[in-house]
């Protein structure tokens, strides 16, 4: 559907951790040099939800989070960085690579809360006119599916698979860097936030932020 926006929302981490996923995201560049870099235009990020919503309803929906921030500590949400891991994103030879996080206990109810929230506003079956793309770029298949997949796959305990996306590498590669120690870190959100999506789930433009209440 054309009157869709893919939607992240999402938390913004640290400035340590910041610098944290830059580095990585170098080193997956050595790997597959036109991977993307995390830049302005793709931010690193935590999601919480993806979801499509209905266009025309974007202001409600960004109201809907902005009463749901207002209830928790948003502070307190926290997260332990734990490894290098990657997914299959249909690119041959090449995995999808992300620092895996595990999150604190307020993390889940605040998902829950969220998609409570912004359910009434969303759609299934966005197209590519959902996301923001580059001149002459497709969106793939696996991130439409992604978006509308992402309720139920990664809501709540057993599901959520908290990461920050740090770039492509090829698989050869990632066996390497995934078989090497990683030293763990305590994760802090800065701000709360809804992007706009493009491909491979990267947050490309800023719609709405919140930041958090220390």
């Amino acid at each position: 559907m054309d009157d869709l926006t893919a939607v992240d929302v999402l938390v913004n981490p640290d400035e340590t951790t910041v610098r944290h996923a830059r580095a990585w995201n170098a080193r997956m560049r050595e790997s597959v040099p036109g991977g993307f870099a995390l830049d302005a235009s793709h931010q690193p990020h935590i999601t919480t939800l993806q979801r499509y919503v209905r266009t025309a309803d974007l202001d409600d929906a960004y109201d809907a989070v902005h009463r749901t921030l207002a209830a928790p500590d948003t502070g307190a949400l926290s997260y332990r960085a734990v490894a290098i891991r990657h997914a299959d994103w249909g690119v041959p030879g090449q995995g999808l690579a992300g620092i895996l996080l595990e999150p604190g206990p307020q993390v889940l109810d605040f998902q829950a809360a969220l998609l409570a929230a912004i359910s009434p506003f969303t759609e299934p079956g966005g197209t590519a006119a959902a996301f923001v793309t580059d001149p002459g770029e497709d969106i793939s298949q696996s991130t439409l599916d992604w978006v509308n997949g992402y309720v139920p796959a990664q809501i709540g305990p057993g599901r959520y698979q908290a990461h920050i996306t740090v770039g492509f590498a090829t698989l050869d590669d990632l066996r390497t860097i995934e078989s090497e120690p990683f030293d763990a870190f305590t994760v802090r959100p800065a701000a709360v936030a809804v992007y706009q999506l493009g491909n491979s789930g990267a947050a490309r433009k800023l719609l709405r932020t919140w930041p958090t209440r220390n």
